[in-house]
């Protein structure tokens, strides 16, 4: 019995998921483009993103943003554990709410600026203290920071989004 309530719960939970993506596609697209993904503390990170819509979407903002993740990993027992914290997001509203039509196509610049851990006053910050501390981390711990570039549509029902990862020189840091 135990077997079957197991079964119907992770076959629901697929079910659940496929309906999500295929809900998600049906509503329309973000794609994001970057012509580097490698950048130095304070360069500017410039790209652009196309948004196509496939139904009338009522969205509250189109943002785009870089968010650093710090990611920890401790060997414990034989096994791996990995840990996730957002320690740094810095986001740029592209367009207020509206209401974007079936078919809608469209083209977004946009420019955004890695942190400039080079600069006294960032170093100082709590963020740059917490940066530093994250590359510095010596016991049994694994210790990086992932970073992406993420455009997202929040919208009312399903949001749509892409990110592309890229990579930020924090050798400084360390």
């Amino acid at each position: 019995m135990i077997l079957i309530l197991i079964a119907v719960v992770a076959g629901g939970s697929i079910i659940a998921v496929i309906a999500y993506y295929i809900a998600r596609f049906m509503r329309g697209s973000v794609k994001l483009s970057l012509p580097h993904t490698a950048f130095n503390p304070g360069d500017s990170i410039t790209g652009s993103l196309d948004l196509q819509t496939k139904k009338a979407i009522e969205a509250n903002k189109l943002v785009v943003g870089l968010i650093g993740v710090q990611v920890t990993k401790a060997y414990e027992d034989g096994k791996t554990r990995r840990r996730s914290r957002e320690i740094y997001r810095d986001e740029t509203l592209l367009e207020e709410a509206k209401t974007y039509p079936a078919g809608y196509s469209a083209r977004y610049d946009f420019e955004l600026t890695a942190p400039n851990t080079n600069a006294p006053e960032f170093m100082s910050s709590p963020l740059g203290q917490t940066l530093s501390a994250a590359l510095r981390l010596l016991s049994n711990r694994h210790t990086y920071l992932d970073w992406k570039v993420q455009a997202r549509l929040d919208a009312k029902g399903i949001d749509l989004g892409a990110s592309t990862p890229v990579t930020i020189n924090m050798s400084k840091l360390v």
